[in-house]
This record gives C-alpha cells, structure tokens and sequence, in this order.
C-alpha cells in the first residue's frame, strides 16, 4: 500500500528532476547548477540566533514563493540569470522536501517540519 507520505516524497523527486531537466535544456553550466544547490541552506546561519529567527530565515529560504517570483522577474527583465537563480533555487526546495526536510516550526531547529517529524 502506497502511503500519502510516499506519494509526496515522489512528487518533489519528480519536481527536482524536471527542474534539472530544465536546467539542462536551457544549456546553464552544469557545475554552477552543483555549485548553487545548497546555498539556501546558508539561511541555516539565522539558528545562530535562536530557534525563532533560525525558522523565520530557513523558511524564507526554502519556500517556493520567492524562486517562484524571480522567475517573474526573469519574464520581465530577461535576464538569464534571473532564471537560473531560480530553477536551482527550485531544485533545492524540491530535494529538500524529497528527504523530508520541510519548513522549520518555530518552537524546535531540525526535529519538527511541516512533512515530518524527524
């Protein structure tokens, strides 16, 4: 019996798939793509703080709204980087949330997420 939680987990495999597909049809250097997978883990450095700040950060950096607007901003402006920024920033959400690493809760750094309890 497939589980919702396998189901999930599959979608965003899928998600990070097509978004390096995409990445590798619009001909981006494939090292900058290994190169920028994780830098939005750097909003991790907010836990330096506290746990608050620390899920704030994290969560503004690993929620789809933000990659999702500068590829709006790759529409307008046409900027190739713009685009680029985005589908890897896409592709780190997507295998993030893959392994089960979801949005932070406030009240706890790395146990609790909005997938999983870990």
């Amino acid at each position: 019996m497939v589980t919702n939680k396998q189901i999930v987990h599959v979608e965003y495999i899928l998600a990070f798939i097509l978004s390096f597909f995409i990445y590798m049809q619009l001909h981006f250097p494939i090292w900058l793509f290994f190169v920028l997978l994780f830098v939005p883990d750097l909003t991790m450095l907010g836990y330096a703080m506290n746990k608050k700040i620390g899920a704030i950060v994290y969560n503004f950096g690993h929620t789809f709204i933000f990659p999702l607007l500068l590829a709006l901003s790759y529409l307008y402006f046409s900027n190739d980087y713009l685009l680029l920024g985005s589908i890897i920033w896409i592709a780190h959400i997507s295998l993030d949330r893959a392994i089960g690493a979801g949005l932070k809760y406030q009240d706890s750094a790395f146990n609790s997420t909005h997938i999983q309890r870990l």
